[in-house]
């Protein structure tokens, strides 16, 4: 057993490379070997959102404040609350973060796969940033 205590990891700005805005990035659970599983705290400031990007093995969001956005290559733009959780498949290409006016926290769980995570594709555009 370990036990991480709080503050022992510095929180971490997302790279420009894969979000757009200010975002934080909390690291939560990083299991080692042979388990798969990562979690972190994402916040978005309001504006802020991540690149489009897919999961080898998929990816769960647990909302757990503000109101943000979400959406998958194809469909709607959809408003996501504290509470709601939202499953992404594996392979499915998505985004998500904040509204342009309210920032957004949310637990992201995913696993990893040979060692990778996620594989980012390019920036949502300020037309796709919208509803």
């Amino acid at each position: 057993m370990e036990i991480q205590r709080v503050g022992t990891q510095p929180s971490a700005s997302g790279p420009s490379e894969w979000f757009t805005g200010r975002v934080r990035i909390d690291s939560l659970v990083q299991a080692p070997d042979p388990a798969r599983v990562l979690a972190a705290s994402v916040t978005f400031e309001p504006g802020a959102r991540t690149a489009w990007h897919t999961h080898p093995l998929g990816q769960t969001l647990v909302v757990i404040a503000g109101c943000g956005w979400v959406q998958r290559a194809g469909g709607p733009v959809e408003e996501i609350h504290p509470g709601d959780v939202v499953w992404i498949a594996p392979g499915e290409k998505h985004w998500h973060g904040a509204t342009p006016s309210t920032a957004m926290t949310h637990i992201a769980i995913q696993e990893k796969l040979d060692g990778k995570v996620v594989d980012w594709m390019e920036h949502v555009t300020a037309a796709q940033y919208q509803r």
